[in-house]
């Protein structure tokens, strides 16, 4: 995580009318010696040119044709990130300033929790190469302009937007009471509502969140933003998520443009997943019953009632004969692998 820098507002109003040239101008400009590749671009993930931010947002770096490496590594198409905050674009062709208002990311970070004081900032990313200083030409992004509120500001300028009657949002794949691998694909679905970017206003639309292991954040406040609350404010509709072994909650909710949930607020019923390794989970077959048997059921598309009958048995002989396993009926270590790799394949 980078050095956290409290910035002065009136500095960023200072730069707002000099550096409003568009991006497009800035990547004619030549940078130093290491050259970047066709189409690379870097920009801000879940920000847009107006947002508002809390006072201790966390910033998401994307990235295009190009990868991440660390500070003092020489890899070809690849750097590391700069944030400037409330300061011109550096010079392109020189090491970019190490301060409160060029903060480096040299580890290969890809995100970072920055403290800004309430009012404006101009924010702005930028590449540079091993040595800290722009590739040629320089990839770096628009300067976008946001507007920071603390929490009590947040509370009283955060306005609802209303949610269309019929509206849910569901895991479109994950069941309450599945097994899952460490690495699992969540897809989001919705109903009666469109996905739009964090950021932009359009009616009957919003973005997901997954909220982990904690309760639903104040419903007239925009969600947080951190290991527990997940953000896809680019308008994703899944998420390759990393959990640790055991059990986990998992929710999903709507935000507006603002982060902030709907009235009423569109969310999902929470679910129970639990994290094992197909070694380490209960043998299933014929009399089996519970939340685990009626996930498998869901799972395999067949009349989930919990209960594993024939029914349930002869979907697990037909799967395993389609996956060359010996079709004996019964959930062990090797079908449980052929469950996840079904939970997880796109377009189920």
């Amino acid at each position: 995580m980078a050095r956290q820098s409290v910035i002065n507002p009136a500095k960023g109003l200072t730069f707002l009318a000099a550096f409003a040239a568009s991006g497009i101008a800035c990547a004619q400009t030549r940078g130093g010696p290491t050259p970047s590749p066709p189409g690379a671009a870097v920009y801000f993930v879940e920000i847009r040119d107006g947002a508002r931010l809390p006072v201790k947002p966390t910033i998401h770096f994307g990235l295009r044709n190009m990868g991440v490496a660390p500070a003092g590594l020489d890899r070809e198409n690849a750097g590391h990130h700069h944030l400037i905050i409330d300061a011109p674009t550096p010079a392109l062709d020189q090491p970019i300033p190490n301060d409160f208002n060029h903060l480096h990311f040299g580890a290969g970070q890809t995100e970072a929790e920055v403290t800004l004081s309430p009012g404006k900032h101009v924010l702005q990313l930028i590449l540079g190469d091993k040595d800290h200083i722009p590739h040629t030409p320089p990839v770096m992004s628009e300067r976008i302009t946001v507007t920071v509120v603390d929490s009590a500001q947040g509370a009283s300028v955060a306005s609802r937007q209303p949610s269309p009657s019929g509206a849910s949002v569901y895991f479109a794949n994950i069941q309450d009471g599945q097994y899952v691998p460490s690495r699992v694909v969540i897809r989001f679905g919705l109903l009666n509502m469109g996905v739009a970017p964090a950021g932009v206003a359009k009616a009957n639309t919003g973005h997901h969140h997954l909220l982990i292991d904690t309760p639903v954040p104040p419903v007239d406040r925009p969600i947080p933003n951190d290991f527990n609350h997940l953000h896809f404010g680019a308008g994703q509709t899944e998420a390759a998520v990393t959990l640790s072994p055991g059990r986990h909650t998992l929710q999903l909710v709507l935000g507006d443009e603002n982060h902030v949930p709907h009235d009423p607020p569109v969310m999902s019923t929470p679910i129970s997943v639990t994290v094992a390794s197909p070694g380490d989970r209960p043998v299933l077959r014929r009399g089996a019953h519970g939340p685990q048997v009626q996930a498998l059921q869901e799972l395999l598309g067949i009349n989930a009632d919990a209960a594993f009958g024939p029914e349930t048995e002869q979907a697990i002989i037909a799967l395993q004969s389609r996956e060359k396993l010996a079709p004996d009926g019964i959930v062990g270590p090797a079908t449980w692998g052929v469950l996840d790799e079904i939970g997880n394949a796109r377009g189920r």
